[in-house]
């Protein structure tokens, strides 16, 4: 049997280049061999109805609940109990039910909804949500089960590159959740969407960058006792066998988790991309959040659902459990299987194996790809196999729980989307200075801001000049916006350590410039300027374009938010001003 393997030490002189540019890095000459490896086991149908090799803890029992369902990967259970799941392949939605409660799907299953791509798939207040690559659409669920035409509420969603699967939940404070993966194994991103998670409004006219920096999280949920939310990340590829880790985050409100600079629970430094603009891996970690927990490199977490309570013992109530569709990356394999992340006062304690036996023959072949997972209306847990059509049941006979099909508190999500809003503008925050003019050459102080400056356009930051301040230092931008229904203000812009009373049009959206300019985070989730964007028929909204002279530069971290800014500016401005101008979006946007 030819396994297909290749071991390669690649001897990587990531810095052996001595011209000033390949210099210009504070962590360059990094030189590093790395030995890499590509196989993946020999597929192998199981034989029919089998189940012998699967392996799961004493007293559970695993069967198969339905057969021949093509290529089958995220499930969602409505709260009757019907079952739906994507299939990619097909570009389809189907429906599965088990009205007589023997554990075995009633039929065949039936096609509810045609996309090209599509993959995520939520249920919510009798509804339908589905993604594919770029879009998001929903549908009301009828009496039978089937769909009424499905709507299409966000068009946009960035371009895939490597990692297309989008997927989605409904978040516990009413939000669309969706995980949007990285267009590569490790780059800089150019739309700050990418390696993300988004956070919209559930009719999609609404959307921000919940938290950045996942390579690609296909599997997340909410803790059901803390509401808290969590994920499993996919690693990086060509670092070796053992890294990087499949990350388990805790994922939070505008923070960084690393990607692609580094990674797992020490914050380790991906040798091959260095941080923009002399950032430091060290600087990079200090802005980034650790990983909670890693699993065994390449394993390929996919969906990931909690366990709120039911016929399972009293042990996994409150754990989570994650398909791994396996490795393709590493020389023995990882994965093909599904692991139990154990969960103590809603903290992650340890990820073990729950469900395994779908490596055979020493490794060299596989009877299954593990990819989306659901908790049963009968509290059993359904396994997909998208390579094989078969749907798995777990179960665990002896037990008499109730199943429980809680919803996680909202308290968690709508604290950390909450902070900073509500709150006065910065410069009616930060009173008693010296007052300072500011113009643009795009708008006059009042009049509305020209289309090629708003985010439906081009997105252009104005070119802006003031009044300059004896005695400055530096001076600080902060845009915001107090019309926008949350967060409310909207910061658009932050920036600061600009030496000159002036910035020029088009100012770069990188974090950090060359001219010593620092950017922070908006409140859409990304650094730099992010033009107007009110919803569509919105009356005209109001921009503050605010100016602060300061006595000194600030040390604080690249893209941190306005109340780190704010915090650090306080005591030290002399010289305060604001341009005002209106926007609104009357047509359909461009973009």
């Amino acid at each position: 049997m030819n396994p297909r393997l290749l071991a390669a030490a690649s001897a990587a002189a990531l810095c052996c280049a001595t011209s000033a540019f390949a210099q210009a890095h504070p962590e360059d000459n990094d030189r590093l061999a790395i030995p890499t490896a590509i196989f993946e086991p020999t597929a192998r149908a199981p034989l029919p109805g089998d189940t012998s090799a699967l392996k799961v803890p004493d007293g559970f029992a695993v069967s198969r609940f339905a057969e021949r369902l093509g290529n089958v990967r995220m499930l969602a259970v409505a709260p009757n109990g019907d079952i739906y799941a994507t299939r990619r392949a097909e570009g389809d939605v189907i429906l599965l039910r088990d009205a007589d409660g023997d554990g075995k799907a009633d039929g065949d299953p039936v096609v509810v909804a045609r996309r090209a791509g599509a993959h995520g798939v939520a249920v919510h207040s009798d509804k339908l949500y589905l993604a594919t690559v770029k879009e998001v659409f929903v549908g009301d669920i009828l009496a039978d089960g089937t769909l009424s035409p499905l709507s299409l509420i966000i068009g946009d969603l960035p371009d895939s590159g490597q990692h297309p699967n989008r997927t989605l939940s409904v978040g516990p404070d009413e939000m669309l959740y969706i995980s949007v993966g990285s267009t590569c194994d490790a780059c800089a991103e150019s739309n700050p969407e990418n390696a993300t998670i988004l956070r919209a409004s559930l009719d999609g006219k609404s959307r921000t960058i919940f938290a950045s920096g996942l390579r690609n999280t296909i599997g997340f949920g909410w803790h059901p006792r803390t509401g808290q939310l969590w994920g499993m990340d996919h690693g990086i590829d060509n670092l070796g066998d053992d890294l990087q880790q499949e990350e388990l985050n805790n994922i939070q409100a505008g923070k960084r988790y690393g990607w692609p600079y580094v990674y797992g629970v020490e914050e380790a430094v991906n040798p091959q991309d260095e941080p923009p603009a002399n950032i430091t891996a060290a600087t990079w970690a200090e802005m980034s959040e650790a990983a909670v927990l890693g699993y065994t490199a390449h394993a390929a977490p996919m969906q990931m659902a909690f366990y709120a309570g039911g016929p399972f013992p009293d042990a996994y109530k409150g754990d989570a459990f994650v398909a791994l569709r396996g490795s393709w990356a590493r020389s023995t394999p990882s994965g093909y299987e599904v692991v139990r992340v154990d969960f103590e006062n809603g903290r992650a304690r340890s990820i073990e194996p729950f469900l395994t036996g779908f490596i055979a023959d020493g490794g060299q072949a596989r009877t299954g790809r593990p990819a989306g997972l659901a908790v049963a209306g009968d509290g059993s847990l359904l396994l997909g196999d998208d390579e094989n059509g078969i749907l798995y049941r777990i179960s665990y006979p002896r037990g008499r729980g109730r199943p429980v099909m809680a919803v996680a508190p909202a308290d968690a999500m709508r604290t950390q989307t909450g902070r900073g809003s509500g709150v006065p503008l910065a410069i009616e925050r930060l009173q008693g200075a010296a007052p300072i003019t500011v113009t643009s050459t795009a708008f006059t102080d009042g009049a509305p801001i020209p289309r090629p400056q708003s985010e439906y356009y081009d997105g252009v930051a104005p070119a802006l000049s003031w009044t300059p301040v004896d005695g400055a230092a530096t001076y600080v931008i902060i845009m915001e916006d107090p019309d926008a229904a949350a967060p409310k203000p909207f910061v658009h812009w932050l920036a600061w350590n600009i030496a000159q009373p002036m910035t020029p049009e088009g100012l770069s959206e990188e974090i950090k410039l060359s001219d010593g300019i620092v950017q922070g985070a908006t409140s859409r989730g990304s650094v730099g300027y992010f033009g107007p964007r009110p919803p569509v028929g919105d009356a005209p909204h109001h921009y503050h374009l605010q100016v602060f002279a300061l006595d000194t530069r600030l040390d604080i971290l690249p893209g941190s938010d306005r109340d780190t800014l704010l915090a650090a500016m306080r005591g030290h401005v002399i010289g305060e001003g604001r341009l005002v101008g209106t926007y609104a979006q009357t047509d359909a946007p461009l973009k």
